[in-house]
């Protein structure tokens, strides 16, 4: 590749998975970026054709394949299973920086984590990144839309299946969601912009250690249900409907968890994001970028009947 100012190595751990697949093939089909997935040792995944492959140990104490596989690169973006280790992200981000990484994007996806009313924990090792003299950006989208009406009742209220709806509160409040695609061609678009400002060029800097707001939907769980009747042929008399304030909720959800229920924690993330005081709803307070990154409009109807796809083909969150 010839010398240009826009990132052109990039690292992915979790290139194989949902959203790393996707970052993954986009970032590619820019055609400006090497793209190295960083794989633990033995697996036998296979990540989108053309990716290079990096072999690391996440638990050798020493990181020396992980130091190695991250010289030479970039920009690191971190996606990792819910199920990962609490303390693997830091480690990785140690490893980065030392392998001298400048940029990072780490595992911190969906909601306004810049949000205090909205965030679980202390900004997910943003302030380590900072600390170690990398940079970060982290990708703001809002809930993933399929995923989170593909997966039942404890995520977006919808088990489609059943014909059954828990709308909260009124059913009417604006929460930011995106598609898997849309995310990926906004890490391609961002990625892809010069590293450092140029004459009347946006670049990197815009958003160094700071959030990327995009969105593919500005969505109240009404319009959804309206969109699952389009896409299925449904009313609302074909469903049933029930209401629950979202802070009982939250509280079923954080009880749920003291249970050790696995589906506590998202309903109580997902109820906290449709409060009514609009804290799921970063497109109506800060704006988004997708004007500048060149991202297109999508269809909603055609989003929700992907979601539909997936839960007829038996798809699982949990497979």
């Amino acid at each position: 590749m010839a010398q240009t100012n826009h990132i052109q190595r990039v690292a992915i751990v979790g290139a194989t998975g949902r959203i790393g697949g996707h970052f993954t093939e986009a970032l590619l089909q820019t055609g400006k970026h090497t793209v190295t997935a960083l794989q633990r040792t033995g697996s036998i995944s296979t990540p989108p054709a053309g990716a290079l492959t990096a072999p690391v140990n996440y638990d050798d104490p020493s990181q020396e394949s992980l130091i190695a596989a991250l010289q030479g690169q970039q920009m690191l973006i971190i996606t990792l299973s819910v199920h990962a280790p609490a303390d693997l992200q830091s480690r990785i981000i140690r490893a980065a920086v030392k392998a001298g990484v400048k940029w990072i994007m780490p595992n911190v996806w969906s909601t306004d984590v810049f949000d205090e009313s909205l965030r679980e924990e202390p900004y997910f090792g943003l302030p380590e990144i900072e600390a170690l003299g990398a940079n970060y950006i982290v990708m703001v989208c809002g809930l993933w839309y399929e995923w989170s009406l593909a997966c039942g009742e404890p995520w977006y209220g919808f088990d489609i299946i059943e014909r059954r709806a828990t709308l909260f509160d009124d059913g009417e409040t604006k929460v930011g969601a995106s598609t898997w695609v849309q995310c990926a061609r906004a890490l391609a678009a961002l990625v892809s912009l010069p590293e450092e400002e140029e004459a009347a060029e946006v670049s990197l800097q815009r958003w160094k250690n700071q959030a990327l707001y995009v969105s593919s939907f500005r969505v109240s769980q009404r319009e959804m249900l309206d969109s699952l009747h389009r896409v299925l042929g449904t009313s609302d008399e074909d469903w049933t409907i029930t209401r629950q304030p979202s802070d009982e909720r939250r509280e079923e959800g954080r009880e749920e968890m003291r249970k050790g229920m696995e589906t506590g924690f998202v309903k109580m993330l997902y109820s906290r994001v449709f409060f009514p005081n609009g804290g799921g709803d970063h497109e109506g307070k800060h704006g988004v970028a997708n004007q500048v990154l060149g991202l297109p409009g999508e269809d909603m109807d055609e989003a929700t009947r992907r979601a539909v796809k997936m839960v007829e083909s038996g798809w699982t969150p949990f497979e």
